[in-house]
């Protein structure tokens, strides 16, 4: 069979399914390539991972005899069979050669009402793959895991990606509330560069959590433990600042992260370019003193 893939986001970042599916194709003997608008194909996949607020879907039909789509971009309820989902990425499909994406775990308990992860993966975090599944030697590891930490394998899972020796980025971030005193040491001997955490919930005091992270973390740079700060969603200026001024008086580095950034106000996108442009943010100490 002819297969054409159309990854629809295309925002830079490759899409896991779209390789798996690749990659399960090719071992079936199928003829496997991005889509061509010259082309006619047995099966079409097109993954879309992000809502129309951020990705617009394609304008036109493709020319084959069936059309799959796929992804969160198209709803909640569509997921890959399991002898795709469980199969090493075809990463020559993005050229990749030196960097393994994937999922050691699935869910999260928290269920934040800006999140999907609750809704579509479960609200417990359970494993469901070991590091080979997806890794073979690549000097670099993305993972996408929504909540290791949460894990009850989590040690066993940690210490598999100390083990790799490669450079780690878990770019969905670790839950701050478990990151514990062993977990600190258990990060502290991993190859990664930054460890990425969250305060989203102005509601919540997670500043204890951050303090004894701080103190048990052997790096101390400030470059090397960041703090996502959710902002637009339920909280207001000050509740921000709050945020942000403890992290970074805490040695973290803050980073806003915008909810519905295309109607966020003049003052919320202000926000973001004080906080995440590092030059301005180390000179101009208080918001209230930056002006643009």
């Amino acid at each position: 069979m002819r297969i054409g893939l159309i990854d629809v986001d295309s925002h830079n970042f490759p899409n896991l399914a779209l390789m798996k599916l690749s990659a399960h194709h090719k071992a079936n003997g199928d003829t496997v390539e991005w889509y061509d608008h010259k082309k006619h194909y047995d099966i079409v996949y097109q993954s879309k991972v992000f809502d129309s607020t951020y990705s617009k879907d394609i304008t036109f039909t493709p020319n084959a005899d069936t059309v799959i789509k796929g992804g969160t971009g198209y709803g909640l309820d569509n997921a890959l069979p399991d002898a795709v989902e469980h199969i090493m990425p075809d990463y020559s499909l993005y050229g990749i050669t030196d960097t393994a994406y994937g999922f050691l775990t699935r869910g999260c308990p928290r269920h934040c009402e800006f999140c999907i992860v609750g809704d579509k993966e479960g609200l417990r975090s359970v494993k469901v793959a070991d590091l080979s599944e997806f890794w073979n030697g690549q000097q670099k590891i993305e993972l996408l895991d929504p909540n290791l930490l949460a894990c009850k394998d989590r040690m066993e899972l940690l210490d598999q990606l100390i083990e790799s020796r490669a450079i780690v980025n878990v770019n969905q971030g670790f839950d701050i509330r478990l990151a514990n005193e062993e977990i600190a040491e258990k990060l502290g001997r991993m190859r990664i560069k930054r460890v990425h955490f969250a305060w989203d919930n102005p509601h919540q005091d997670l500043t204890e959590h951050f303090r004894r992270f701080a103190t048990a973390y052997r790096r101390k740079a400030v470059s090397t433990k960041v703090v996502y700060i959710l902002v637009n969603f339920n909280s207001t200026m000050e509740e921000n600042l709050h945020r942000i001024y403890t992290v970074r008086d805490l040695g973290y580095d803050p980073y806003v992260m915008v909810y519905d950034k295309p109607n966020a106000p003049r003052e919320i996108r202000k926000l973001q370019r004080w906080v995440n442009n590092k030059i301005i943010f180390r000179k101009c100490h208080r918001f209230e003193d930056y002006e643009v």
